[in-house]
Parts: structure tokens; C-alpha cells; sequence
């Protein structure tokens, strides 16, 4: 048994979930962990911490959603839904949310982290709605699993419940932890989120039998040349059309003027914490090998995309996906300077006439009003990162974000909905 991931033995023999209640997406995960660990046939372990602890030593927003765009704040909700129809669970958002869960979780330790009452914290949240602040909920949520509910609650307000989840807390942010739900498997192996149990497991999933498409079923993809997960998307979107049957629509996005016409960072990576660097670094390395493409974080970023944009939408429409995959490639692969005409130049197909003719249009009133207007299309469309992709199936219409949701791409290309 062989990992897809340098340095990962398998089989593996630990595995720690670590979670806070007031998550949407660590429910989501803890509903899997348990099949996770036994596919894996890993020791399981429940880890809590208490993740306004992690975000201020992270520097990250307390209310994290409440920061949100109302475009990105509008994806995150579908998207956990569509997460929850997957994994076959009911999710339904508080009114009250976020609840303070420093009770719950103090409480979870006083029952020695007994997974039964990990699932009904869970469940108290995310399908009854219970305020999960309040002790008498806490009591009775507690003595739904068999515990002593006098004793329960008699513990949490002692000095060694209250220092056993700050140490916790502590553990976690010392592993590299950022949010949750995190998976840290053999003690050393950190992967956060629901998305990534096929990384936790460690090795590739065998594709599973492509669905039947919907009639006319379409993708539009949304990309910028400057973003890595554009490119893993990109080597992915012949596949899913191929299995999918749908008819594919590749639309150009300058990244920099949408963020800057939605009020986002022109470079959201460097406001992120270091943790959460390092983490993404990691993550873009395990994609390239799950997926088997090359990979090179390029040793100048950001990378500037602007001509490069302008020499697609110079090219005529058959020589773009060529010069497109040539680009991502240089870019992403080859770590070549796209600054360097002669570079752009290499990745026009046709010769070197089609090159010259290229690059003299890019700077025509023409081209750029097209990538202009296609930013702008993108804006008017809800897109607020790259890679996005918006399909139109069964389901009507729906906007995933992320190389990491082709799988949900997938889904709703099908033709049930």
C-alpha cells in the first residue's frame, strides 16, 4: 500500500480529529471521522479546542463569517449544504449563531471526550438548534449520553477542566492548527477541513462511474493564470467534461481588478496567518501529486497576469486552449518569468508570426474592453476567487469555488438532482 504523498506511511496508526462545536464544516467532518479511522484501520481520537482561541493567536476575526462578502458569504452556505446532502446529514444554521461553546467543549472533557457526547453537542447544534450557551442545555445534552449531569456540570468550573482545554488549545496551535475540523494523523500529518479525508486516508480513490449528464447540461469555468489552484483546476476540467458530457465555457478573470472592485486583498494569501501559509504551501504540493501534474511554486509572486490575459483574448478562439495550458504551465510548472515577452511568446501556438501578431494586439482598445468586460461579467455573476465554476443542470444553476469542489462539479452536471 503505497501514499500518493511523500513522506506518509501507510498503513497509518493515529488519527486525531480535532474540533470546536460552532464549526458547520467540523460537524460535517465528525460525521465521517469514525468511517475514516476504520477504512483506515487507524486509532481514532477526539481532540477539542477552543477555536476563539486558535483564531487570536492566529489574528484571524472571532465572527470569521461576518467578514465574509455577500458573494463568498453566499457560497459558504450552499456549499455546506451541498456537503451535507453528500455525506446524507441534516445541517441547518442557528439563528444564533455562533453560540458560545466553551461550556459544551469543558463539558465534553469532564465526560472523557466520550464520542457519543461529541455527536450530541453536534447534533444539539447543527440539527436541533439548541443553544448549546446554555448550561441546562449543556446538562441535558450530557445526560442523553448516561453521564451524571450534577457531576458534569460541577467539573467544568474547576481549575483542571479550564486548564486541560487552554493546554489543548495550546497543543493545537502548536501542531500548526488554524481551524477546524483539522485530522492529524501518525502525530504529524495536519489536513483541515471536511474536503480532505481523501488526503487523511492517503491514497487515490479509485473514480467512481461517471454520471449520466443532464441534457445540455453546461460549465463555465472562471480563471486567472495567477492563481495555483486555477491551475490544478485546469488540468482537471477535460476530465470532468469528458465524464460529465457538459459543454465547457473557459472565462478569463483579471484576478486583481475583481478583488479590487469587491473590496478583497489584491493578495489574499499574504493576510493569512503563518500557520496558514505553511499549510497552504503544503496543501498545493499534495493536490500536484493526488491528481499527478507537475508543480513549482513560482520564485516570483505574486505573478502578474495582465499581458498574459491580453494575449489570450488576442489569439483566435482555436489556438487559446493551447496557449492557455502553455501559460499555466510556464507559470505553475516550469517557474519561467511571464514578464518576459519571449516567454508569452513560446506559449503562443503557430510560430513565430502568430506570436508577433499576438502580442501587437494585446495592446489594441479591443482586447483589452474584452478582458475588461469579462472581469465584469464574472463580478455580475457572483464570482469572487479562482478557480470558480458555475453549472447549469439538473439542479439549475450553482457556483463552486475551488479546484477542490470538482467533485460537487460533478454532482450537479448529473441528471438527478
Amino acid at each position: 500500500m503505497q501514499a500518493f504523498e511523500p513522506g506518509r506511511t501507510l498503513p497509518a496508526k493515529t488519527v486525531d480529529f480535532w474540533f470546536d462545536y460552532t464549526c458547520p464544516y467540523a460537524y460535517l467532518g465528525s460525521t465521517r471521522a469514525q468511517g475514516v479511522a476504520a477504512r483506515m484501520g487507524a486509532k481514532l481520537t477526539y481532540r477539542p479546542l477552543l477555536l476563539g482561541g486558535v483564531f487570536r493567536a492566529c489574528g484571524t476575526p472571532q465572527e470569521l463569517f461576518a467578514t465574509l462578502s455577500p458573494a463568498k458569504a453566499a457560497h459558504n452556505g450552499e456549499d455546506m449544504q451541498r456537503w451535507a446532502r453528500k455525506f446524507g446529514v441534516v445541517l441547518k444554521m442557528p439563528a444564533s449563531h455562533p453560540m458560545r461553546s466553551v461550556d459544551a467543549l469543558r463539558a465534553t472533557l469532564a465526560t472523557q471526550i466520550d464520542p457519543a457526547v461529541v455527536d450530541a453537542f453536534y447534533r444539539a447544534y447543527w440539527v436541533e438548534n439548541a443553544n448549546i450557551a446554555d448550561r441546562g442545555v449543556v446538562r441535558a445534552v450530557v445526560e442523553s449520553c448516561g453521564h451524571d449531569g450534577a457531576r458534569v456540570m460541577a467539573a467544568i468550573d474547576t481549575a483542571a477542566v479550564k486548564d486541560d482545554l487552554r493546554k489543548r488549545t495550546d497543543e493545537a496551535i502548536a501542531l500548526g492548527i488554524f481551524g477546524v475540523p483539522s485530522w492529524v494523523v501518525d502525530g504529524e500529518h495536519l489536513y483541515w477541513g471536511q474536503d480532505r479525508i481523501r488526503f487523511v486516508e492517503g491514497l487515490r480513490r479509485d473514480a467512481e462511474p461517471a454520471a449520466k449528464p443532464a441534457r445540455a447540461a453546461t460549465l463555465d469555468v472562471y480563471w486567472d493564470f495567477s492563481s495555483p489552484f486555477a491551475y490544478l483546476g485546469a488540468t482537471q476540467i477535460a476530465r470532468v467534461a469528458e465524464r460529465t458530457g457538459a459543454k465547457v465555457t473557459w472565462r478569463p478573470v483579471l484576478l486583481g481588478g475583481l478583488f479590487r472592485a469587491i473590496g478583497s486583498p489584491d493578495v489574499p494569501l499574504a493576510t493569512f496567518s503563518q500557520a496558514k501559509q505553511k499549510y497552504i504551501a503544503k496543501d498545493l504540493e499534495r493536490w500536484a501529486a493526488y491528481l499527478g501534474v507537475p508543480y513549482r511554486f513560482p520564485s516570483r509572486f505574486p505573478v502578474m497576469t495582465l499581458k498574459a490575459l491580453r494575449v489570450y483574448f488576442a489569439l483566435p478562439e482555436e489556438a487559446r486552449g493551447a496557449y492557455r495550458d502553455a501559460v499555466f504551465k510556464a507559470i505553475w510548472a516550469d517557474d519561467r518569468d511571464l514578464g518576459d515577452d519571449a516567454v508569452l511568446a513560446s506559449c503562443v501556438p503557430g510560430g513565430e508570426a502568430a506570436a508577433r501578431d499576438a502580442l501587437a494586439r494585446a495592446g489594441s482598445d479591443e482586447v483589452k474592453a474584452a478582458l475588461r468586460e469579462a472581469t465584469e461579467h464574472a463580478q455580475k455573476e457572483g464570482v469572487f476567487g479562482v478557480p470558480t465554476f458555475v453549472t447549469h443542470g439538473a439542479r439549475g444553476r450553482e457556483l463552486h469555488w475551488g479546484q477542490d469542489r470538482l467533485d460537487l462539479v460533478e454532482e450537479a452536471l448529473a441528471t438527478e438532482a
